[in-house]
Parts: structure tokens; sequence; C-alpha cells
């Protein structure tokens, strides 16, 4: 089948095949023909090292398609399902899932570094955080594939399993957004256009996107800020907006030291800052320790969305049926993954929210 390989971290392109094939299916796996993939940043965090993975590797972790193949032991999913592709697994009964945070559970993870469910010949391949959506077929644990409703367009499905989930989760789950709360968003790539979304959907009064490229500022608009400035007319817009007490809620969705101090600072007293941006484990952030005591400011990560995916998947669904969500506007559409190393080039470009690869 055609897929997209990544031979070493580093590599300035994906190299396009049609040799690679699946390993058998095992027990407790299924097997999904993608019919939709998004091209999300973090693939190409994944080219940089940013974020670890084992090579050679079938890069994609945001998709949608259908069950072709169940394995043993397989009881929640049937040949014909429609489903999200989901890269971090939740096993439902670990000390994490139990307690209210699932989206820690580490259960499966050691199972995207250690099983290779694709190969090229005799060479094992593995699959971007256990999944691999730039093929045409992929393995995945029967908890990495979430049944959904056949009437969902699939394009629009596969935004689910990351990039919208980790935005309006952000909002949502991990800052728990406010009716009439003030927000500011640093970052709107597509994900921080899911965060605005979210923060919309929570009820905020004033959304301020904060960006260097017109682009997008202006998509920020479209999908709910109610503010779109620069960084450096954030500190004037701030002035404005909370009277320079700073925003409720701070956003930084770039995955940099600068952006995660710059979101801090313009977060208020007491106010909570969430870090959505993936960064170098390399990239320290300085803050003051007499500021941390003194402004009693919530500085927090947000993995995944803080996402309980049982939950939230079916949630995010609801919202989009309700007009509440808007995932259709999101997608610039590419047909044949041959297409994927240019989408790349647009992503950096910074010329569309999010691409979605189609297979027909």
């Amino acid at each position: 089948m055609k897929a997209a390989v990544l031979h070493q971290v580093g590599d300035a392109a994906l190299d396009i095949r049609d040799d690679v094939s699946t390993t058998a299916v095992g027990a407790g796996k299924v097997r999904i023909r993608i019919r939709a993939t998004g091209v999300c940043h973090s693939d190409l965090s994944a080219m940089t090292g940013t974020i670890p993975v084992a090579v050679p590797a079938v890069l994609g972790h945001e998709g949608a398609g259908e069950i072709i193949e169940v394995g043993p032991g397989v009881t929640g999913l049937a040949e014909g399902d429609h489903v999200v592709v989901c890269w971090s697994p939740q096993c439902g009964a670990c000390k994490d899932c139990v307690n209210g945070q699932p989206q820690l559970c580490m259960a499966y993870m050691l199972n995207a570094f250690s099983d290779a469910h694709f190969a090229m010949g005799t060479t094992p391949v593995f699959g971007m955080a256990g999944a691999g959506t730039f093929a045409e077929e992929l393995i995945v644990l029967e908890q990495g594939a979430i049944k959904i409703d056949k009437d969902v367009p699939l394009d629009v499905a596969s935004l689910l399993g990351c990039g919208v989930m980790t935005g309006v989760g952000a909002a949502i789950n991990a800052a728990k957004v406010e009716p009439g709360s003030t927000v500011v968003v640093i970052g709107c790539g597509g994900v921080g256009i899911s965060v605005i979304q979210g923060a919309r959907a929570a009820g905020a009064a004033v959304i301020v996107a904060v960006d260097m490229v017109e682009q997008k500022l202006d998509w920020a608009r479209q999908f709910g800020a109610t503010h779109a400035v620069t960084p450096s007319d954030l500190p004037q817009a701030q002035r404005e907006l909370t009277g320079g007490a700073g925003f409720d809620f701070g956003f930084e969705v770039v995955g940099r030291s600068e952006t995660i101090k710059a979101a801090y600072d313009a977060t208020r007293r007491g106010g909570t800052t969430v870090v959505v941006g993936v960064g170098r484990a390399d990239d320290m952030v300085e803050l003051s320790s007499f500021d941390l005591f003194y402004n009693e400011k919530n500085l927090r990560g947000s993995y995944y969305g803080s996402a309980n995916i049982q939950r939230d998947f079916p949630r995010l669904i609801a919202l989009w049926r309700a007009g509440r969500l808007d995932l259709d506007g999101m997608i610039t559409r590419r047909l044949g993954l041959e297409d994927v190393n240019d989408a790349f080039d647009v992503m950096k470009a910074g010329e569309a929210i999010r691409q979605v690869i189609t297979f027909d």
C-alpha cells in the first residue's frame, strides 16, 4: 500500500512509497482503512526531533476511517464501523483513568515505540505515536479507535483525533473557561483556532487572538476571536480590554519559552495560563519566584486537551452538529498522499489552517 515514511529524524521530506504493508492483526487490535488524515504541525515536530519518534516511521496521527478487520478479543468494534484514530489510548482502569485524568494514561504508550505494525519488506516500520495515518491502512489497539456515527464526514472526523481535541479541550477541560470571561490566545494555527472555538463555546466574552501572520489573524476573527492583534500590539489591547489587569485565561499554542512567558505575563493575578504548544525539552522558561508567589497565577500544561476521549469525541461531534464548532471551515482538502510534503510547505508558510488528505 501507499504510505509516507520518515527514515531518519532530521530528514527534510517524507519518502512516499507504495511498498509498505501492515503486520497481522493481533489480539486486541483492529485494522483501519484510512479515509482521511489531518496534516498536523506535530508531524513536522516528529521530523525535527521535538517530539520523539521511533524510526523508520509512518507519520500521521490524526485520521479517520473504517474498520476492515478485528483481531481476537475485540468486543467493542466490528467490521464496517467508522472510527477516529486516537494516538493516546486510555485503558480506563489505571490510577490516572480512575482518578479522572485519563489523558495521562500511560498503559499503551510504550506500545508506540515497541510495536512496529508496518513493514517495508523485512524492515519493521513504526507508526507515529502508535498510529501512522499517512498510510492507506493501519493497525491500532482497540482502545485507539473511537467509534462514531456513519453520517459524520470522515474528513471532518479526522480533525477530532488531535488538533481540535487538543485546542477545544484546553479551553473547556484544562482551563475551564467561564461565561463572560476574558481570554488571550497566542498562536493561531489549527490548534490555536480550536482553542478560540472552545473558548467561544464556553461563553467567553472577550477572545484576543495573537499572531505574527496576518492570514492567521483573519482566520481567528472568522472562528470567533473578538479581537486579533500582533504581539507588539498585545500590551495596548490588554490595557484597553482589561484596564491593564490582564486576561482571565491565557493560552500559549506555539511551544516556545518566549511565548509561554508572554501568555503568563498577559494573564491577570489569580488567572490561569495554559501551555498547549509542544516545545523542545531543552527550552527552559524563566519565571520570577516572587511573581509566582505574589500573583497567585495558575500555570499548567494541557496534554491532548486534558481529554476523556470516550466522553469528549462525542461531545465535539455534538457541538459540530449544533453549529457551535465549525470543523468544515477549518479544512483545506488535498487529494492523494503524494501531496503530503507540499502540505508541509503550505503549513510552514501559514497558508492553511488544517489540511486533510483523503484516500479514495
